[in-house]
């Protein structure tokens, strides 16, 4: 297996959730990390609580943006001078049926789920190509695959982040670039949705590190073989 010891990730919407998560298993492996959050004081305050886990930096961006993301990985460059690993995890969610969503709704969702990878991936990308190569790995979701109602918007996000994957990998396997896919079931986190309306028992949901140690694994495949995709779902959801 491949050690993640000094290697330079970027992961995208870490400061809370999955990308939390994530960020702190690769500080525990070894890896330098770089982080994003929506705004400043919940960035600062995230690298203010890893940086005893090993050597972290934070920078706010809107991945909705592509403007934001240049100068994140900028900054990148600035504190580390490289890039490995790149996690896409950043994401939103907006739940509506279609009549009743909004321009801003449907933008929420692909803006940050599909463009903001697209936007990171390309940033990444030039850094991997002048590096020798790297790894992607997108935190998708199983919704990417199964509709349900009110998920048009999701759905559809997450549908194209797959598909995205899979073009990504072709153009640049060549390239000695990874990608991977990791579509998760019912996660517990707070992501898209008002506490309240959350079952009073999570302990059947996938915790954020299980996801963590998903791209753990990832990442530390020899660099002959690729995951292409990983399916994650509660091993006893609730009935």
């Amino acid at each position: 297996m491949e050690t993640l010891s000094g290697k330079i990730a970027a992961v995208t919407g870490g400061t809370r959730g999955i990308g939390r998560a994530i960020a702190e298993r690769l500080l525990r492996e070894g890896a330098r990390v770089a982080i994003c959050g929506h705004s400043a004081e919940s960035t600062k305050r995230a690298v203010k609580e890893m940086t005893p886990l090993g050597r972290i930096f934070g920078y706010p961006a809107d991945i909705a943006q592509a403007g934001q993301v240049k100068d994140f990985f900028e900054a990148i460059d600035a504190e580390y001078s490289g890039l490995d690993i790149l996690v896409n995890n950043a994401g939103a969610g907006v739940f509506r049926k279609v009549a009743d969503m909004t321009l801003e709704d449907w933008h929420r969702n692909i803006d940050i789920n599909l463009s903001g990878a697209f936007y990171c991936s390309r940033e990444a990308l030039t850094r991997f190509l002048k590096r020798g190569g790297g790894c992607v790995v997108n935190i998708s979701s199983l919704a990417g695959k199964n509709a349900f109602t009110g998920g048009a918007a999701y759905n559809a996000s997450k549908a194209g982040l797959n598909l995205f994957a899979e073009a990504l990998m072709l153009d640049h396997r060549h390239d000695n670039v990874r990608v991977c896919s990791i579509l998760p079931g019912s996660v517990d986190t707070q992501f898209g949705g008002d506490s309240a309306r959350r079952p009073a028992d999570q302990s059947w949901m996938i915790a954020p590190e299980d996801v963590a140690e998903a791209v753990a694994m990832v990442l530390r495949m020899p660099a002959r073989t690729m995951v292409s995709s990983i399916e994650m779902r509660p091993a006893k959801p609730q009935k």
